[in-house]
């Protein structure tokens, strides 16, 4: 090579080296700059991840501010695109792609304006006492911040009603099925007398780490920041939401009712699956799982010996007194044991386990009447709150044993306490990615998460095996009915017929449910189509593997890059099969 190619050579190289730099500085810098206005403009998200800076403020709902921020991701969306990806790490190449996919179902998902319908049945304003349970209340200063707050709720609560009005009057509306829910829910915060708010429960037993001298301060300024801001905001949602907000809601339930409906649902299927699978599609699908399901039902009950049909089964199931707690405290107890069994076991599916511990605790009881059988809310990402695992003790004679073990083994270990711990102490990920998720990969890792019971020691009682069918059967109903109620005009009964028909979930839990799905339409349709995938997955890698297949090495590698895409989990898991064959 001659001395003038070797120059050209070299500069090039250099010139190259500095492009690659300079993408990699201004994706990280983007990365950064993005993260800290999320946490900025949802100071009550940043509050729950253990950031106290913004822990006096709430989130600014006006619809000016709302704008903004949709404006906002455009911009950093913008941005995205001007950087060139091919000029970045293999792990910033990813790092790319979740991160414009995420602002880009934000920015197509704002045209549907969903924002204006900000009730939710399940909680939301009337209900902010909930949010102390997950807030850093430990100090003076998080207590004085949350003061800080409630003196500001009546900004929030005029914000919310400006957004519920604009919907109102463009013709955004909810459900009435749902909305009939919200009064009591409201009632519960328009008490006499500031000490009976709920709100005021916080400051009743304050923790040892507060000095004695500001116990009575405190409690003196929650006391008349109750009297003069709480009472008087919730008084007045009261007054809007009954006399306004409520006769005006539709009578209709499903997405495909509102204009513009069906291509909102479409979005939603998209978004909450990250596939291209249409409405039908997912229908179809559903029905054949539930076909499939159904038969290994049917194995079950003649492994039992019931004399009778299926729906007889069901029935029996129902109302057996044997399969039903008395005692809330019984039922609690359940729970706490199944969990403690299942802990020792995971070390036979797992090489890597979580450092941050979870707890097991009931669900708040003004919720709990309208809110599903379990729920699971992360850990602070400052490791100042543990991960909770939250279960629904109201009326336990509707709350079957037999779905304990498949209940826990979904919503704590090993399923979401452990991906979302595992995924929050990945310390080498950007933070958007540590504290964030696809919902297809995060509730299919727990749907299959229900499957690995049986290496755990779990599922030995053949109604236990059911209720594991069960579950699984849910998750294909829920296809279904999600789709039938968005997308093709079922009715509410219809999908409570359904749902019945071919699971043996209370029917308390069943209306629950079925309103759920109404209220969020799409997410549902995250579980079967998430855990499928796995399944997929996990066969290809027995079947490539042969003897050599680890379970725990499958798994970790799985859960090694947090939550996916299914295609870039797809992607990711195909690549650690190719090392295998290369080796």
């Amino acid at each position: 090579m001659t001395t003038s190619r070797i120059f050209l050579a070299v500069l090039l190289g250099l010139l190259a080296g500095a492009s690659f730099a300079d993408a990699t500085m201004d994706f990280e810098q983007l990365l950064e700059e993005q993260w800290e206005w999320q946490l900025k403009s949802s100071p009550v998200r940043a509050s729950m991840l253990g950031d106290r800076r913004y822990n006096d403020r709430w989130t600014d709902q006006s619809l000016k501010a709302i704008e903004r921020r949709n404006n906002a991701r455009k911009e950093f969306l913008r941005r995205v695109y001007a950087i060139n990806k091919n000029e970045l790490s293999a792990d910033d190449r990813l790092n790319y792609e979740l991160f414009r996919r995420q602002l880009q179902k934000d920015v197509d998902g704002h045209r549907f304006r969903g924002h204006l319908m900000p009730f939710s049945h399940r909680g939301g304003v009337q209900n902010l006492d909930n949010l102390t349970s997950r807030l850093p209340l430990v100090t003076v200063r998080d207590f004085d911040d949350w003061l800080a707050r409630l003196g500001n709720i009546d900004e929030l609560i005029d914000q919310t009603i400006a957004l519920a009005e604009q919907g109102r009057k463009t013709g955004l509306m909810p459900p009435r099925i749902l909305m009939q829910r919200v009064p009591k829910q409201i009632a519960m915060q328009v008490v006499e007398r500031a000490s009976d708010s709920p709100m005021f429960k916080s400051f009743e037993n304050l923790p040892e780490s507060v000095p004695a001298a500001d116990r009575e301060r405190l409690r003196a300024a929650a006391l008349r920041t109750i009297e003069n801001k709480v009472l008087p905001a919730y008084r007045k949602l009261d007054r809007y939401f009954n006399g306004k907000y409520l006769p005006a809601t539709r009578d209709s339930v499903g997405l495909s009712a509102l204009a513009n409906g069906s291509a909102w649902y479409e979005h939603l299927a998209r978004s909450f699956t990250t596939t291209h699978m249409t409405p039908d599609d997912i229908h179809r699908l559903g029905l054949e799982e539930v076909r499939r399901i159904h038969d290994e039902m049917e194995k079950v009950i003649v492994d039992v010996g019931f004399e009778g049909s299926f729906q007889d089964f069901l029935v029996f199931l129902r109302t057996d007194p044997q399969f039903y707690f008395d005692d809330p405290q019984d039922l609690y107890n359940a729970y706490l044991a199944t969990c403690k069994r299942i802990d020792p076991e995971l070390v036979k599916l797992f090489g890597l386990l979580p450092r941050m511990p979870y707890g097991v605790r009931p669900i708040p009881a003004s919720i709990a009447p309208d809110t599903t059988t379990a729920y699971y809310s992360r850990p602070a990402a400052d490791g100042s709150r543990a991960g909770i695992y939250w279960v629904n003790l109201y009326r336990p004679e509707v709350r079957p044993k037999y779905e304990i073990e498949v209940l826990s083994v979904h919503e704590a270990m090993p399923g979401h306490h452990l991906q979302l711990s595992l995924q929050q102490e990945l310390g080498d990920m950007p933070d958007f990615r540590r504290f964030s998720g696809f919902t297809a990969f995060v509730e299919g890792w727990g749907l299959y998460s229900e499957g690995l019971g049986y290496d755990l020691g779990l599922y030995e009682d053949p109604y236990s095996r059911f209720g594991q069918l069960t579950y699984d059967m849910w998750r294909a109903v829920r296809l279904v009915v999600d789709t039938g109620l968005h997308y093709k005009g079922w009715t509410r009964q219809q999908a409570i017929d359904f749902f019945k028909n071919n699971a043996a979930k209370a029917e308390h839990d069943i209306v629950n449910e079925i309103d759920r799905y109404i209220g969020n339409p799409g997410q549902a349709l995250a579980y079967k189509i998430g855990q499928l995938k796995i399944l997929t997955l996990r066969a290809r890698a027995e079947r490539e593997l042969g003897a050599d297949f680890d379970i725990r090495a499958f798994h970790d590698q799985l859960l090694g890059a947090g939550a996916l895409p299914l295609d870039l989990l797809e992607r990711r898991m195909d690549t650690w099969l190719a090392s295998f064959r290369a080796m």
